[in-house]
């Protein structure tokens, strides 16, 4: 039982936000937020504290640490602008309320604005002189006249606090002094800007032009040389190349109202965004003395002021909602690929292909230790094909390879087609290719942590290991790359690289907890993202297995320096001690809940190895008798469950694609055609998949299913085998459109 929670007004606001968003009970969203506060991680608590939080998942509770920071950076900013405004003393109960009910950043900032420190104006300068009962006498009268009212305003020159010599001279500088006075009133007024930036979120248009100096020569943003669209209907992708190419200076953006597009140059009328300023301080045309000055006042507030300073709220906005789009993009991306399933614990070889540089061979054992390296030269312009076979023929033969994994850059079809010939000519050696995403693999081989694991091999050769082990498991592999250069998202380096790395790394960090970590085996790339561990923690389990042996129980842990009790708790379910003293060491069981397997075995009289694995006794067991204060009935649930089948990999069982013969460029292909492939990346507007012609080809949303598509990742995922029809091949711009709808490739 959780301990009450004595919740400030901020942080009660906060709770009462993330059951709305979230859409689960308050009770759980505080508890969830206690466990987070005070260390627990998401693994831990989604596994080993689903009582605490009524069983809130994996994704609820990455939702919920991500939309509490950033929550409480929005109660940080709502005190900060509060104790500013009461500084000055300016603070209403009308102001407070509407400050304390901001839902979000932009709204905060509008109620900020008349109170923020900004330079000099000319409106302060026309408060100064005195203009402020003019412009109010017009505002609230247009019957008056304004040169007429002007006249009593006219002052002699004058030296202010700031030193300006200033007076008012003549009516026509009278009124255009008590014109910034309201110009800037308007552009400050929070509900009226609120409006307005919603009427701007769906009416106006983003448009984009090729500049002069790159109309002619620009390749990469030809789709956006003569682009509009409406701002709040732009999708992530097209907003973040957008974006790109504006700030490469081969596009220029323009933000203008759907209206404007339609409208006249110098057209009188007030466009709809200006008659929403009028409205809100009730100036209409009905031909009294002030009213042309007041309408010339708010077509000069939206034009010189407030539309300017929206068009920067809603690019930005633009660029944010873009950012998280991509994220999340990059987030399943990463998820499919880390989860890709494993051809498991075989001798493999692993292939970096080149032409001039030659293939790197490496052979691995079951474990990823290197057995032998070695370089061969198949391909131009050494053309030593002959050579080549012969000496992958002999290391597969003297070292039992049964798996050949062949890395997807470079030469990878012609490498595909050495081997196939090599398992032709020796059929008893009974070798099967396969072709591995190398994305990233060059990033490892020239890291430290590749230095450090194999220090005696060269660079060059440190990617074909990469590329065997990655074949065997993909996860314990890819950790040690960093995600962003693992290379399945859009437009990686155009988003806030803090945020991605964040994302990328809760992601790595659930899919290893997912999957569990041998501790008498894993890198310390592996165990830095078991729950509750980091890269420091590590590298002492790393050395005290060198230095004291194997671990042979979980308890054995916390005898490694920095590994303390409330450390060892969130770590420990997810550390798997393989043949030790205890099976359940092996499994899932949490060591907290040993006692309640304990009672287990006594009711049954049955010893440990007797019940693991055990269906029809697990089955016999009713777990409503073994709830009490601690163990619920969900964790008495996750027991027997993972008693039945304990440290089961989630991942689904290993398949490859088969490329089909003869089909090595893009020269090669023509509609019609029913390849098979790899999916390689999801985006937001489809599926890029890998044919084996050294360019992906992009599967549509629209051709991704028979039926609506929404979400690309409701139906593909990276790593899966599908098969497509080519649709189109442009060959100088090296796009290939491709379909997985039934009748596209029945009609191939």
């Amino acid at each position: 039982m959780m301990p009450p929670i004595n919740e400030s007004p901020s942080e009660q606001r906060i709770a009462l936000r993330l059951t709305q968003e979230i859409a689960v009970n308050q009770s759980r969203i505080q508890s969830a937020i206690r466990l987070l506060d005070d260390g627990a991680t998401v693994p831990f608590i989604a596994r080993y504290r689903k009582e605490v939080t009524g069983g809130l998942d994996a994704n609820q509770l990455r939702l919920l640490e991500e939309r509490l920071h950033a929550l409480r950076e929005l109660e940080k900013r709502r005190s900060a602008i509060t104790a500013v405004i009461e500084k000055q003393n300016k603070m209403t109960p009308a102001l407070h309320t509407a400050l304390t009910d901001a839902q979000d950043m932009a709204a905060l900032e509008d109620l900020y604005l008349p109170y923020r420190k900004k330079r000099r104006t000319k409106a302060q300068m026309a408060h100064e002189a005195g203009l402020k009962p003019l412009a109010d006498r017009l505002l609230n009268n247009p019957a008056l006249h304004p040169h007429d009212e002007a006249v009593h305003f006219l002052t002699p020159p004058f030296t202010t606090e700031a030193g300006d010599h200033t007076g008012i001279a003549d009516t026509g500088q009278a009124l255009e002094g008590a014109q910034q006075i309201l110009i800037e009133r308007f552009a400050e007024h929070a509900p009226l800007l609120q409006k307005l930036r919603g009427y701007l979120f769906r009416h106006a248009v983003l448009t984009a032009k090729a500049t002069k100096a790159h109309k002619a020569t620009d390749t990469r943003f030809t789709d956006y040389h003569d682009y509009a669209e409406t701002i709040g209907k732009i999708p992530s992708h097209r907003a973040l190349a957008l974006l790109r190419g504006a700030r490469e200076s081969v596009l220029k953006l323009k933000l203008c109202l759907d209206s404007d597009l339609e409208q006249k140059p110098n057209s009188d009328e007030l466009n709809p965004c200006e008659s929403m300023i009028a409205r809100q301080f009730k100036i209409d045309e009905q031909k009294r003395p002030a009213d042309t000055w007041l309408i010339d006042t708010v077509r000069s507030s939206w034009r010189s002021k407030i539309f300017t300073h929206l068009e920067t709220v809603l690019l930005n906005q633009l660029q944010q909602r873009a950012e998280t789009t991509a994220n999340q993009v990059f987030a399943q991306n990463l998820k499919a690929l880390l989860l890709a399933p494993p051809a498991g614990p075989h001798i493999t070889l692993g292939l970096d292909p080149g032409f001039r540089t030659g293939v790197k061979a490496a052979v691995v054992d079951a474990t990823g230790k290197v057995l032998t390296t070695a370089t061969v030269y198949p391909h131009p312009p050494h053309n030593d094909r002959d050579k080549a076979i012969e000496i992958l023929q002999r290391l597969a033969e003297q070292y039992r390879v049964s798996l050949i994994a062949i890395g997807n850059g470079t030469a990878s079809r012609e490498t595909g087609l050495l081997i196939k010939q090599l398992i032709k000519q020796y059929p008893q050696l009974k070798l099967k290719s396969l072709i591995v995403s190398e994305a990233g693999a060059s990033v490892y081989s020239a890291s430290p942590l590749a230095s450090e694991e194999l220090p005696e091999l060269d660079v060059s050769l440190r990617g074909a290991v990469s590329i065997a082990r990655r074949l065997q498991d993909p996860l314990s592999e890819l950790v040690k790359i960093d995600p962003k250069s693992i290379g399945v998202g859009q437009y990686q380096h155009d988003v806030n690289q803090k945020q991605l790395a964040w994302t990328l790394d809760t992601v790595v960090e659930d899919c290893v907890n997912a999957v569990g970590v041998d501790a008498n085996t894993a890198s310390p790339a592996l165990l830095r993202y078991v729950a509750g561990l980091n890269s420091r923690i590590a590298d002492n389990i790393i050395d005290y297995r060198n230095n004291t042996g194997i671990f042979q129980q979980r308890g054995e842990l916390l005898n490694v320096p920095g590994l303390g009790e409330k450390t060892y708790e969130q770590a420990a379910g997810f550390l798997r001690i393989r043949n030790g003293a205890s099976p359940l060491d092996a499994s899932a069981v949490h060591p907290e809940s040993y006692p309640l397997v304990e009672r287990i075995l006594r009711d049954i009289k049955l010893d440990i190895t007797e019940l693991i694995g055990n269906h029809a006794a697990l089955k016999s067991i009713y777990p409503e008798n073994y709830t009490n204060a601690q163990f619920g009935l969900p964790t008495v649930k996750d027991i027997l469950q993972e008693l039945d089948k304990p440290g089961r990999d989630p991942r689904a069982s290993f398949t490859t694609a088969s490329f089909k013969d003869g089909v090595e460029s893009i020269k090669d292909l023509y509609p019609g055609m029913v390849l098979e492939g790899i999916i390689t990346n999801v985006t937001a507007f489809g599926a890029f998949v890998d044919i084996g012609v050294h360019q992906d080809g992009l599967v549509h949303i629209s051709r991704l299913a028979d039926a609506y598509v929404k979400d690309p990742h409701t139906v593909v995922k990276t790593g899966q085998v599908v098969k497509v029809g080519v649709i189109d091949v442009d060959e100088k711009r090296r796009r290939i459109a491709l379909s997985m709808q039934a009748a596209d490739i029945s009609s191939c």
